[in-house]
């Protein structure tokens, strides 16, 4: 089982919001705008005063991919901070996680779907695309993604947009990208949750809103210990 790391030094929110400076120059420097490019600092590893630094820092928006972590770390932020769900949603998860979560970013079935709509009803989501095609990775293929739209509309849901992990290697990035992108402009969806620390500049070429950023904002994740 996962546990959360010690707390980050006393000067963490100054580290963070250098780093998050640092991170909104790539976004820009890579042609996209450091004010519509949405920042969700993944917080995953690490314990609640990282939640705190980010929030001090100025940052609004903060992702968990694990049940267990965000629960923990939810008392640590304020009301204004928007939690993003970047995991594999767990059905058995959903009713614990329904009064904290502001953005479900990897619904990839209709019944993830009908679980969050049934206890959080017009809740906002992303679809999860798997643009890989590599086994294991989560995701709706991108020949179902219409498809799932559709329900999830139809079940009450908010869908927003779409959301990707890229293959590794930025040439397989790239074109992940570019066909997520295309997918979300043929839908007409907004938002695309594309690029994380190594690779958010392709992810911003390609008309990513918002960027996934763990260690260029926090720094190297601890190991895992078991207990």
């Amino acid at each position: 089982m996962t546990t959360i790391s010690t707390s980050p030094p006393s000067s963490a929110s100054d580290e963070v919001a250098r780093r998050l400076l640092a991170v909104r120059q790539r976004i820009e420097r890579a042609g996209g705008d450091p004010a519509r490019v949405r920042v969700v600092g993944v917080t995953k590893g690490f314990g609640p005063d990282a939640v705190r630094a980010a929030r001090e820092a100025g940052l609004g928006d903060l992702g968990e991919n694990y049940a267990a972590e965000l629960v923990a770390k939810a008392p640590a932020a304020d009301d204004a901070v928007v939690w993003h769900f970047l995991g594999a949603v767990q059905r058995n998860k959903v009713a614990l996680l329904a009064p904290l979560v502001g953005l479900w970013q990897s619904v990839a079935r209709e019944a993830e779907g009908a679980r969050i709509a049934r206890f959080a009803p017009g809740a906002g989501v992303l679809v999860q695309v798997d643009a890989t095609g590599l086994p294991g990775r989560n995701g709706c293929l991108p020949s179902d993604v219409g498809e799932l739209v559709r329900r999830l509309l139809d079940l009450g849901l908010d869908v927003r947009g779409l959301m990707t992990v890229a293959a590794p290697g930025l040439p397989a990035a790239r074109a992940g990208f570019e066909r997520v992108g295309q997918l979300a402009d043929q839908l007409g969806l907004p938002e695309r949750s594309m690029g994380m620390s190594d690779d958010l500049e392709a992810a911003v070429a390609a008309g990513s809103t918002m960027v996934r950023i763990g260690r260029a904002l926090f720094g190297e994740r601890p190991p895992a210990r078991a207990t």
